[in-house]
This record gives structure tokens, sequence and C-alpha cells, in this order.
């Protein structure tokens, strides 16, 4: 099936669980989470994807003490530079946000009660967990809580060398060959992978455009499950 093409302690993620094999075996029907894909005739080991979970990254506050930012992660690797970026940040209380030149930004509520983002250009309510809002970097909105502290998935790409669309999921993820992308699990189990273990509420994945993510190896363990899938393409 193809998809769509300062925590406090109620952002706290569920630990990292093992599936047992009476699942496996009920699940495996539903993608292909073998790492080997065919090229030309012959098996490609694929490299393996990037786990991540949002409590164990480390907290940067904000120069205006506003909130505190998690960076999932920059590409590309030891440059001031980014090419494209994720992070998750914490918004504790209103405030400016910074200006980014030549950067195109989606700002998506993954949760709290809602963060208004407000300036000249637009005025947005992002009050939906998993409801993407993309937007210039030449803006620097106002945030406004209207009920407290909130948490946002942050991506970032440079314009014209990258990229970014932001989907909410419920079905395996599909990554094309020679694209980036973030995972983010909003709710419920899924599993990446052989290795057997479960990204939950807060956990995730990413990859580099030269990482050939596994086509449909990234998918659902339970009904309720959602995720937040950022795939993020090269300008050709």
């Amino acid at each position: 099936m193809r998809p769509r093409k300062c925590a406090g302690p109620h952002f706290r993620a569920e630990p990292l669980a093992v599936l047992p094999a009476d699942t496996t075996a009920a699940v495996a029907a539903q993608y292909d989470p073998h790492p080997y894909r065919k090229q030309a005739g012959k098996q490609v080991k694929e490299p393996p994807v990037h786990r991540f979970d949002v409590e164990t990254l480390t907290a940067g506050r904000w120069r205006n003490g506003g909130g505190a930012t998690r960076e999932v992660v920059s590409r590309p690797a030891g440059t001031e530079e980014f090419g494209w970026r994720a992070s998750v940040a914490d918004i504790d209380r209103d405030g400016p946000f910074s200006a980014f030149p030549g950067v195109d930004r989606t700002f998506t509520l993954l949760a709290g009660d809602g963060v208004r983002l407000a300036c000249p250009a637009f005025d947005r309510l992002l009050a939906r967990v998993g409801e993407p809002f993309a937007f210039s970097g030449e803006h620097a909105p106002d945030a406004q809580l209207p009920a407290g502290a909130c948490r946002v998935l942050n991506i970032m790409v440079r314009r014209g060398r990258w990229t970014a669309h932001v989907h909410r999921v419920a079905d395996p993820v599909e990554s094309p060959l020679g694209h980036a992308g973030v995972l983010y699990v909003l709710r419920g189990r899924w599993q990446a992978g052989t290795d057997r273990r479960v990204l939950t509420s807060g956990q995730g994945l990413w990859w580099d455009s030269a990482d050939n993510a596994p086509t449909g190896a990234v998918g659902p363990l339970s009904p309720d499950a959602a995720a937040l899938w950022a795939d993020v393409a090269p300008v050709r």
C-alpha cells in the first residue's frame, strides 16, 4: 500500500519495545522489511537508517528564552550552512522567531494545545496535531501560545537545493530513491528494518539521500499508528 505522495511529563516518549514474534508474522504481509533491493539484476545491501528518541536529544535554549530546540539531523554534517535540517522545538512562552533568509520551513504541531504564528504575511493557528504548515524563512512570525507550552517538528531546507513535503501517514512509507527523509512517530507502534525494534511516540528515524532508504521498510504495527513523514528531495 502506498502512502500519500522544554519537554514536560506530557511530552514524555514511551520506551523502546520488542515486537512479539507472533505479531511480526501477522504484519509481515503488510510491508517488506527485507534490507536488500534488487538493482540491475543483483541484490544491493542498503545502509541502515538512523534512529532517534527525542527525550535523549540535547536541548539547546533559545537566545530569547522562549523555548528550546532538539536537533534531529543537519546535513551536510559538520557545516554551518545546512542543506536541510530537522529539529523538535519546545515552545514555552510567546515570542518572535528568527528569520532564515533563503530557507523554506515546515512547522507541524506534535503535542500541546497549539501555537499561533503571526506576521504581516500570514496569521495561522496550528491547533491540530500532525497538520503541517509551510512558510518562507524570510518571515519571522511571532509565536503565541493560546493554552500553554507546545512541541513542534521543524523541517528547514535550503531553497534551490532541497524541497520538503511533510505528510501525516498511517500506511507503510515508501521513500523514493535519492531522497532524504525523517519519520516521527505520533502514536502507536512502527517498525523499520529487520532488528524487530519498535518505534513508539516521540521516536523516529532519518535517512540521507545517499542512504537509499529501503522501500516499504517502515510500517505501522498497531491500528492506532500515525506518524509524520518529511520527504526531503534534492533539486535536480
